[in-house]
C-alpha cells in the first residue's frame, strides 16, 4: 500500500530533514536543544537522533562540558557522507575544490591553462577534479556530484556554449555528455556569473531577497537574475548577457555575437576602466588596479569612480526597469575594488535615473564566488537527496 500524506512515515521524514537542517544552520545540538528548536517532545526527539544516527547521517561530537547544567551529548552532522566537487572554468586557470556534506572544503586545487587548445578539455577537468579531491584524500568515487561554472551559458536546445568565444574546447554540442560520463557523477554546468548569484542567495546577502540582481564586473560585464527565487537562464541560457546591451554613450556594435562585446561592455568593461583611468593620468597593469588607485589618489581619482559610477548606473537603469528588483548586489574584483564609496555612487547616480530604488550591497562573497556558488549548487541538491529518508513509497 502507498504511503500517502500525513502517514507516520512521511511525518517522521519531516521531522528528520527540519532537524538535519537546523543541524547544518546551528552545528552540534543537544537533544534538548533540538527538541526545543523542533517542538519535539525529549523521547521523539531521542528516536529521531537515534534513527539519523544509526543512517550515518549524523554522529556524536562530544558533550556541553563547560557550560550549565548537566553534562549532554551534543550531535552534528555527518560531513563525510558524502561530498561535492565545484570548479571555477577561465580561459587561463580552472580552479577545482571539494566539500563535504556540510560545506566544509576539505581539497583544492588550481590547474594554469595558457595557450591551451581546443583539445583536451575533458583531461584538463579531471585532472582539475583529481587535484582536489587527491588533495581531501579521498577517490573520485567518494563524489556525490559536481558543479561546473564557464562563462556564457550553454543552449539547452542544443547542448552548445554561447556567448564565450574566448573559452575554446568548450564549444562542442557533444561535452557535456563526454564529462558526464568521464566523472561518472551526476554533472550540472552554470553560467559563472549565475554561480555566483547562488552563493549571495544561499550564505550572502540575498539569503531574504526573492528577486534580485548580481552585476559582475571583471574584466567582462555580467550579470544573474533571480526572480521568485530561481535563477532566470532565458530560452538559450543567454539571460543576464548584459555586456551585448547596447547603451547611450557608445557605439552600436552589431554582429555581437562574432565581437563578443556590445554597448554595456564597451562603457564599463575592463578595458574601458583602463582607459577612463589612463585619461585622468592613472597608471595601472589591470582595471582593478586603477579603481584601487583611484580611491587613493584625490582629483583624479573622485573623476574617474564617479565617471565608472555613472556607466554602471546607466546598464543598472535598463535592467531595473524591467526586472525591479529588490537588491542588486555588486560583486566581481573591479567593481569591488571600489568599496563603498563606488557603491554609494552608484546608488545615487541611479536613483536619478531610475523609477524603481532597490537597494544596492557589495558582495558579500569576497574569496572564490564562482566556486562556491558551484559547491552550493551541487550541495542543495545533494542534500536533497541525502536527506531524503522517507525512502521510496512502500508498496
Amino acid at each position: 500500500m502507498a504511503t500517502t500524506p500525513g502517514t507516520p512515515r512521511l511525518l517522521r521524514a519531516m521531522n528528520d530533514r527540519a532537524a538535519l537542517e537546523l543541524l547544518l544552520t546551528h552545528g552540534p545540538l543537544s537533544r534538548t536543544t533540538l527538541g526545543s528548536l523542533t517542538g519535539l517532545s525529549k523521547p521523539t526527539a531521542s528516536q529521531l537522533l537515534s534513527r539519523l544516527e544509526s543512517a550515518g547521517l549524523v554522529r556524536a561530537s562530544g558533550t556541553t562540558a563547560g557550560r550549565p547544567g548537566p553534562n549532554a551529548q551534543l550531535y552534528e552532522i555527518n560531513g563525510g557522507i558524502a561530498y561535492v566537487a565545484g570548479l571555477d572554468v577561465m580561459p587561463t586557470r580552472i580552479r577545482s575544490a571539494v566539500a563535504d556534506l556540510t560545506g566544509k572544503v576539505v581539497g583544492s586545487y588550481e590547474l594554469p591553462t595558457p595557450g591551451r587548445t581546443a583539445k583536451g578539455t575533458v583531461e584538463r577537468v579531471l585532472k582539475a577534479i583529481d587535484g582536489a579531491v587527491g588533495e581531501a584524500g579521498l577517490t573520485r568515487d567518494r563524489l556525490h556530484r559536481a558543479s561546473i561554472g564557464t562563462p556564457g551559458g550553454f543552449d539547452p536546445t542544443t547542448g552548445r556554449l554561447r556567448y564565450a568565444m574566448h573559452l575554446p574546447g568548450w564549444h562542442s554540442p557533444h561535452l557535456l555528455d563526454e564529462l558526464a560520463a568521464a566523472i561518472a557523477v551526476p554533472l550540472e554546468v552554470e553560467n559563472d556569473v549565475n554561480l555566483a548569484a547562488i552563493a549571495e542567495q544561499r550564505i550572502g546577502h540575498a539569503k531574504n531577497a526573492e528577486n534580485f540582481v548580481l552585476l559582475w564586473g571583471e574584466d567582462g560585464i555580467g550579470a544573474a537574475v533571480v526572480i521568485n527565487g530561481r535563477l532566470h537562464r532565458g530560452a538559450t541560457g543567454g539571460a543576464g548577457e548584459v555586456g551585448f546591451l547596447p547603451l547611450p554613450g557608445t557605439p552600436l556594435v552589431r554582429n555581437v555575437g562574432r565581437n563578443n562585446a556590445g554597448g554595456f561592455q564597451e562603457l564599463a568593461g575592463g578595458e574601458s576602466v583602463l582607459n577612463l583611468a589612463r585619461s585622468h593620468g592613472l597608471r595601472a597593469r589591470t582595471a582593478k588596479a586603477a579603481i584601487t588607485a583611484a580611491l587613493s589618489a584625490e582629483q583624479a581619482g573622485d573623476a574617474v569612480l564617479t565617471e565608472f559610477a555613472n556607466r554602471l548606473a546607466v546598464g543598472l537603469a535598463a535592467i531595473v526597469s524591467i526586472v525591479d528588483p529588490e537588491l542588486i548586489v555588486l560583486a566581481g574584483g573591479v567593481i569591488t575594488a571600489g568599496g563603498e564609496r563606488l557603491r554609494e555612487l552608484v546608488q545615487e547616480e541611479l536613483a536619478d535615473l531610475a523609477v524603481p530604488r532597490p537597494r544596492l550591497l557589495l558582495t558579500a562573497i569576497n574569496e572564490d564566488p564562482v566556486l562556491t556558488g558551484a559547491l552550493q549548487s551541487a550541495l542543495t541538491t545533494t542534500r536533497d537527496e541525502v536527506f531524503d529518508t522517507a525512502g521510496p513509497p512502500v508498496h
